[in-house]
């Protein structure tokens, strides 16, 4: 009270808010991971959110594990340069060793397209060997890349923000969850790694393969190691297309969207179902055993910026379709905190009822 009567003497401005607090959830989706990157650096520069937590898969755990690298090391402005320097190197100009770009293309190419130069090579290769026949040394130069930019020691170390990274446990066939204190090079790599142009990453003798299998990306590790009840969805593999794909390369393209979609689409289903259940008074809201948290569902999606975009640009690894993406990206995220950074903390803003509902005859 005193140190405001002094500062309205003074004529000093008011102290500005405390950040609010966020969790991000980062989807993979190849090249359009570009649009995941501006909305990270408006974010990071708008300063008004403070993340909490991140969770990612495939592309967008390289996306996460450079924005909780720059953060450890440096804050904001240093997360904002770790993207940008990660995506420049990615980009076709970027300089890299040829086998770095092959493993860079690869990853951003998300699925070969039939009739791309790169699907053309896949098939006449995959009729009759497999990653283990033409790779037979298992060189995968995306982790020296990796490794290039990120200091994993500074993450784990790191309280905040927490970070989780999804694979595929390709045994089982399960789910596995790798938490900030466990997250290497590795499990970059198996996050990211596509069964058809990868062999399988093994951590501990276990093989994985790509976490958007089955957790594109996984919101749940986030409810019992985080305070706040917000996440921020940014989805780059659109729910909604209003055109029925008739092409082999779109109908392709669109069983890949709905595929990569899937796992997600069952944790919002047992969000709603959570929520609806604490607001009729079933189920305790809280931290502990026997609670539950009422989550807030946020998104920023590239769905209405991809209405000029198709799935051939998930092989388009220029700068200039990067940046194109990325700025996107920073309109789409400015958009997003106009419209309901005031609802943060207080409501969700996506309709979860309407996004799961079944459509019945």
């Amino acid at each position: 009270m005193i140190k405001s009567i002094v500062r309205a003497i003074r004529g000093d401005p008011p102290p500005a808010p405390a950040p609010k607090r966020i969790n991000l959830a980062l989807q993979g989706g190849g090249a359009f991971g570009a649009f995941s990157w501006g909305v990270l650096d408006h974010l990071l520069d708008d300063g008004r959110l403070e993340i909490e937590g991140i969770t990612g898969a495939s592309a967008g755990a390289v996306n996460a594990v450079m924005l909780a690298d720059g953060l450890a090391r440096g804050g904001r402005e240093e997360a904002r340069k770790r993207l940008a320097d990660f995506w420049r190197a990615a980009s076709l100009g970027g300089g890299l060793p040829d086998l770095q770009r092959k493993a860079i293309d690869r990853l951003f190419s998300f699925m070969p397209l039939e009739d791309s130069p790169m699907g053309i090579w896949f098939k006449a290769v995959s009729q009759y060997l497999s990653p283990y026949d033409f790779n037979p040394l298992n060189i995968n130069p995306l982790k020296e890349l990796i490794e290039r930019f990120v200091d994993f020691d500074a993450i784990r170390k790191s309280p905040t923000p927490q970070l989780f990274v999804s694979a595929t446990n390709v045994q089982p066939g399960r789910l596995r969850i790798f938490p900030h204190e466990k997250i290497d090079a590795n499990v970059i790599l198996a996050s990211a790694c596509l069964p058809l142009l990868f062999r399988a990453v093994e951590i501990d003798g276990v093989p994985y393969w790509d976490g958007g299998y089955l957790g594109n990306p996984s919101i749940f590790p986030l409810f019992r190691t985080t305070q706040t009840e917000d996440v921020l969805l940014i989805q780059i593999n659109p729910v909604v297309r209003h055109a029925t794909p008739t092409s082999s390369r779109d109908i392709m393209s669109r069983l890949n969207e709905i595929t990569f979609n899937s796992p997600l689409m069952g944790e919002l289903r047992a969000i709603e179902f959570v929520t609806r259940l604490i607001d009729q008074g079933r189920l305790t809201r809280g931290l502990g055993p026997g609670k539950y948290r009422r989550i807030n569902m946020h998104r920023i999606a590239l769905d209405s910026s991809a209405k000029q975009l198709n799935a051939d640009g998930r092989l388009n690894t220029d700068y200039d379709f990067f940046e194109m993406l990325r700025t996107n990206g920073k309109r789409a995220a400015r958009r997003f905190l106009d419209a309901h950074f005031d609802d943060i903390g207080v409501r969700g803003t996506v309709d979860l009822q309407a996004e799961v509902s079944a459509e019945w005859a």
